[in-house]
């Protein structure tokens, strides 16, 4: 896959994002999430980029997860099997965005990504724990960091505006939360409609996302 690609789709994947201190979703903007929504051949510009953030927006939510059960199961081997699934991530992404934005991008994009990984990891290990105080500790990093992976990627694509990358990213960290309390509380039957939802938005994020690269990008999208 093109550095681009990965740059872009990777980003947003483990990239920080906020939520209300409720936890309840800040939902995307209508007109962006709608635009994503569109998943019939004639309105994809570039298919091939869609199927493939679609992916690596999945993997993401199906890592956090798999960390998530294993916390709440009591096993740290397969924990730290999906802890380090989620930093090889990121670690791909940063090498990805240094080869094509240089060394300076790479290591910044390293950073966002570990703050994003980080307050998810915080806030489940804080749920698990019942440690309210590190859960907001964990939350208010979270809302920290999307701001500034919305300015990142607001700045590095026009297409993307800053307020709706950061509702996109907004209604991300909430479905995290709200899975990661159910879990928690063993709510097999909540969680279920969470991790629904949470793949339901992965596509929509990656299918903003694509239209965008593609606007930006239309000699190498496909």
């Amino acid at each position: 896959m093109k550095p681009w690609t990965f740059l872009f789709a990777l980003a947003l994947v483990s990239a920080g994002t906020a939520v209300c201190a409720s936890g309840a979703p800040a939902m995307a903007p209508h007109g962006m999430a709608m635009a994503a929504g569109k998943t019939d051949a004639a309105a994809v510009a570039a298919p091939k980029l869609q199927a493939a953030l679609r992916s690596l927006w999945h993997g993401h939510v199906v890592h956090t997860r798999d960390y998530a059960l294993a916390v709440h199961a009591h096993q740290p081997a397969q924990a730290r099997l999906a802890a380090n699934a989620v930093v090889a991530n990121a670690r791909q992404i940063a090498n990805a965005v240094a080869g094509f934005y240089g060394k300076a991008a790479g290591e910044r994009m390293l950073q966002l990504l570990a703050g994003h990984w980080g307050g998810v990891k915080a806030l489940t290990d804080a749920r698990a724990a019942n440690d309210s105080a590190a859960q907001d500790k964990a939350m208010a990093a979270l809302n920290g960091n999307v701001i500034e992976i919305a300015q990142f990627l607001a700045g590095a694509n026009p297409n993307l505006p800053e307020p709706a990358v950061q509702g996109l990213l907004a209604t991300h960290v909430a479905q995290h939360a709200t899975q990661i309390r159910q879990i928690m509380a063993g709510d097999k039957q909540g969680e279920q409609a969470t991790w629904a939802a949470m793949q339901h938005h992965m596509d929509v994020i990656a299918d903003t996302l694509a239209a965008a690269i593609a606007k930006q990008f239309p000699a190498k999208a496909s």
